[in-house]
């Protein structure tokens, strides 16, 4: 791959990758062509003009004009090729201008990215979410009941991350902001609240077609118990277990903030 920023904004790329089989157990494996690092620096001359059939001058020419470590800075008189709109074909979706799969008003939105809108993840064996919490709301408590581990990236705002282990230990709580990450192990459950400002995050998802299940709200799982098992088990009055269950019947995955 080779990246080309032409613009005047930075541009920020964010990698993620499996590195257990890399030449470093734990660290990328970064294999570059070209730069003071790259391949033809390592072969003599005569070896790599023998395999390009190049004069020996040419190898030389082209082995000692290379500066850098990657990253290289161009100057105008030089054209990249321009992006075609079929190469992006089966490569790359919007997920900013995609379909929304939940919109609740001034709790969030939620554009999942599965084997429907782009197959090539299929391929991949890695699903993920755009999610996008307006400010002072709340994402329910919730996990990946596929066994998916979630890798998270705060895109834009900031708040407040619990995550709870499946023995009821909190493992993790924290203030997260744009630029943070952090992961949630299989079976974990994670819940967020954000600040005033609101908060974005992007989330990659070890299967291609993840499948959530919240323990708050519409699709809790306490909406198909029944009040006597409820009281029982949590060892509870029936007025308890009635706010209990009262509330958030009709919420969805996101609550907006308390008036």
């Amino acid at each position: 791959t080779w990246w080309y920023n032409k613009e005047d904004t930075e541009l920020i790329v964010l990698f993620l990758g499996d590195t257990s089989k890399g030449h470093k157990a734990g660290s990328f494996t970064d294999f570059y062509l070209t730069g003071t690092n790259g391949i033809f620096t390592g072969f003599s001359s005569e070896f790599v003009s023998r395999a390009w059939d190049v004069d020996e001058t040419t190898v030389k020419a082209l082995v000692g004009s290379q500066s850098g470590k990657g990253i290289v800075k161009l100057d105008g008189s030089i054209k990249l090729p321009e992006p075609k709109k079929e190469d992006r074909d089966r490569l790359v979706y919007n997920c900013e201008e995609a379909p929304l799969d939940v919109d609740i008003k001034n709790g969030g939105r939620v554009v999942v990215l599965n084997t429907k809108n782009l197959p090539l993840v299929a391929e991949i064996g890695l699903g993920a979410d755009l999610v996008k919490l307006d400010g002072g709301a709340m994402c329910s408590p919730g996990f990946s009941c596929d066994s998916a581990l979630q890798v998270t990236y705060i895109v834009s705002g900031s708040g407040r991350v619990q995550v709870v282990g499946v023995d009821g230990k909190r493992v993790l709580e924290t203030t997260v902001k744009a630029g943070q990450l952090f992961i949630v192990p299989r079976f974990f459950v994670v819940s967020k609240i954000c600040d005033p400002d609101g908060m974005s995050w992007f989330s990659i998802i070890t299967t291609p077609d993840p499948v959530f299940t919240h323990l708050a709200g519409r699709t809790s799982v306490w909406k198909a118990l029944s009040p006597a098992v409820l009281e029982a088990s949590f060892k509870v009055s029936s007025e308890v277990e009635k706010k209990f269950r009262g509330t958030r019947t009709s919420d969805e995955i996101f609550f907006p903030p308390s008036k």
